[in-house]
């Protein structure tokens, strides 16, 4: 029989990811306006989310995760985060290839999010 608790673990495993889904599409399209408006160069663009994003999954993890094994929901929500967040803009831009910036990536957001979960369920409240 499965326990409410767990429940509440995959609840806030989901809305993590949401949250971080949302507040990266809107800093992608704020950081591009801004890009666009200063003349940024186009190479600019990914140093820059990649530091967002990272910072997102960090800033999410300590908002949403609480209770028991916060390291464990703060690396699933990093994890499914960059998974659909590849998806999608790959299909945005149209381009599937994997390479190696993809498993930097994994691994930033992954490490954001167990930091983040640590944090989050150790911070009082």
């Amino acid at each position: 029989m499965q326990n409410s608790n767990s429940f509440g673990g995959v609840f806030s495993i989901i809305k993590g990811v949401l949250l971080a889904l949302a507040a990266a599409f809107l800093s992608t399209i704020i950081i591009a306006c801004i890009m666009r408006i200063c003349g940024l160069p186009d190479k600019a663009l990914y140093p820059i989310l990649q530091t967002v994003k990272t910072v997102l999954v960090l800033a999410v993890c300590i908002l949403v995760v609480r209770g028991e094994k916060g390291w464990l929901k703060g690396g699933a929500i990093g994890l499914i985060f960059t998974a659909l967040s590849y998806l999608t803009f790959s299909a945005v831009g149209g381009d599937f290839s994997l390479t190696w910036l993809i498993f930097v990536e994994l691994g930033l957001a992954v490490f954001a999010g167990v930091l983040g979960g640590i944090i989050g369920v150790n911070m009082r409240r």
